[in-house]
């Protein structure tokens, strides 16, 4: 996820992937009274991660791994794309606030592009693959509805390459790859990558947008 910028070049939101309008799930969970977790793979952690920390009822974002063994699950490890990992966000929500379809939707529209084949952007192995990792049958049964719910409404310019991987257990990553994006909003790869997802955000979901983000380095605000 390093990058490389060179003096005197001018960084815009268009580096970034475009974000879309994206109709919303048709099938989603029943309404639960608990917190859920939903773990989403979509490139570079660190973007994701920020998406959802700015999303309303998100109670917390944790940057990580799934996909693959406890052993592994290190940055510089997973960094050879052999593990069968995955750069993954662990996401804690309200459902009463925002449910486990629309964050998928949220998920499918801001945070990464789902055609993008083992790849983010400028990352590439399948460590940056896109992948959804159900806690439930039901978060199972919801994620694949939808992945054929979009392919047939052609929304993408083309197939949805997501995979959904149930059974998979979610591990922290470092610490210093927590709340990246908000303690690093100059940092280029943040620049140029994911603080047009914010911003997408906040244009095509603003009621769910929230101008404080939920960090794991302080409890925030989940309202």
């Amino acid at each position: 996820m390093a990058l490389a910028i060179a003096a005197g070049v001018e960084v815009t939101a268009s580096s970034a992937e475009q974000a879309r309008t994206i109709p919303a799930p048709t099938q989603d969970e029943q309404k639960n009274t608990q917190t859920e977790t939903a773990i989403l793979a979509g490139g570079c952690f660190w973007g994701v991660q920020g998406v959802f920390q700015h999303v309303k009822g998100v109670v917390s974002a944790k940057s990580g791994y799934a996909g693959g063994n406890r052993n592994t699950a290190q940055y510089e490890t997973v960094s050879n794309g052999d593990t069968g990992h995955a750069e993954s966000v662990e996401i804690v929500f309200d459902p009463a606030k925002v449910s486990y379809g629309h964050l998928l939707q949220i998920y499918f529209s801001v945070a990464h592009d789902p055609t993008e084949l083992n790849r983010q952007g400028p990352d590439t192995g399948t460590q940056y693959r896109s992948a959804i990792f159900p806690t439930t049958p039901e978060q199972a049964a919801v994620a694949k509805a939808y992945i054929s719910q979009l392919n047939h409404s052609h929304v993408f310019d083309g197939p949805i390459v997501t995979k959904i991987e149930p059974g998979k257990t979610f591990y922290p990553a470092e610490n210093y790859h927590q709340d990246f994006l908000t303690n690093n909003p100059t940092y280029p790869y943040i620049v140029i990558n994911d603080l047009p997802k914010i911003e997408h955000l906040k244009q095509l979901f603003p009621m769910d947008y929230r101008a404080r983000p939920v960090l794991v380095s302080a409890k925030g605000s989940t309202d």
